[in-house]
């Protein structure tokens, strides 16, 4: 005997809940009886389609942002403008080059947001040697995050023993910090791209990341996703590298990024509040 399906304000309930747990996508159907009037022998089912919008709430935007000014021309004022903006929209975690790590330092005593150091920055090909002696003083200086570029020219040539031992390094030396490595996916093929993630993995860092954001091509969703799929939960994901909007972050987030690197924070926050406040 066929059960009643159920009422429509029930399935509506439902896939309410359902999008608020995220056990869906962006499409939901349930079977629930026709709403016009039909005969007899042809009444059934047809199917509601319901579409979820993006929840805004989903996501403390300014916790997931790694606040980043590292343009060869920054000056001391820019960075002291990062640090003021850090505190004042609750960024967490902001960027800066190496030379200006004592007064980022200064600037957000007594905060919670932690400094961030690029390391082997932007091209990687710095010896392990170089690469660890930059880690160990901005640590000394107070960094408590580091964004070491990858030897993409060793993975590239076949090394991997030397590009895992090249982040275990630095990873090792200083314990106790966060280490990201950049992939600069725009020059890798997809199996490289998996062997990278792999190789950071077994190197024990935090996290993989996709651009310098000096390379010739950012962050996109395709690589995001095979990042995530690649570490499987054994590291995060940082998407970097031309990402200036909230259409574009936001599309980050849904593809699995765990952080964000923009030194366009600002107009992403204010485009997500915007829509946080209009979702009432």
């Amino acid at each position: 005997m066929l059960k009643s399906p159920p009422a429509p304000q029930a399935v509506a309930r439902e896939a309410r809940d359902m999008r608020e747990r995220r056990d869906v996508d962006r499409l939901d159907s349930r079977l629930v009886p026709p709403v016009s009037p039909v005969p007899p022998l042809a009444r059934g089912y047809c199917a509601i389609i319901v579409f979820s919008e993006p929840v805004m709430s989903e996501w403390n935007v300014p916790d997931l942002i790694d606040h980043t000014v590292l343009r060869p021309d920054a000056t001391k004022v820019d960075v002291l403008r990062l640090c003021r903006e850090a505190k004042e929209h609750r960024f967490t975690v902001i960027f800066v080059p190496p030379c200006y790590v004592d007064e980022a330092v200064a600037a957000v005593a007594g905060t919670a947001i932690r400094v961030g150091i690029p390391i082997g920055f932007p091209l990687g090909g710095h010896t392990t040697k170089t690469k660890v002696a930059e880690a160990l003083e901005a640590v000394a200086r107070g960094a408590h995050v580091l964004d070491m570029v990858m030897n993409v020219s060793r993975l590239k040539s076949g090394d991997r023993e030397y590009v895992r031992k090249d982040i275990a390094e630095v990873v090792n030396a200083t314990a106790g910090v966060e280490h990201k490595v950049i992939l600069e996916t725009c020059y890798l093929t997809q199996q490289e791209k998996r062997t990278a993630c792999q190789l950071v993995v077994e190197a024990g860092a935090d996290y993989v990341k996709t651009s310098t954001g000096f390379g010739a091509a950012g962050a996109t969703v395709e690589d995001v996703r095979l990042m995530k799929e690649t570490v499987a939960g054994r590291a995060k994901v940082k998407a970097s590298g031309g990402i200036r909007d909230w259409k574009t972050t936001l599309a980050m987030l849904e593809a699995g990024a765990d952080r964000i690197g923009t030194s366009a924070s600002l107009a992403i926050v204010a485009e997500w509040a915007r829509r946080l406040k209009a979702e009432g």
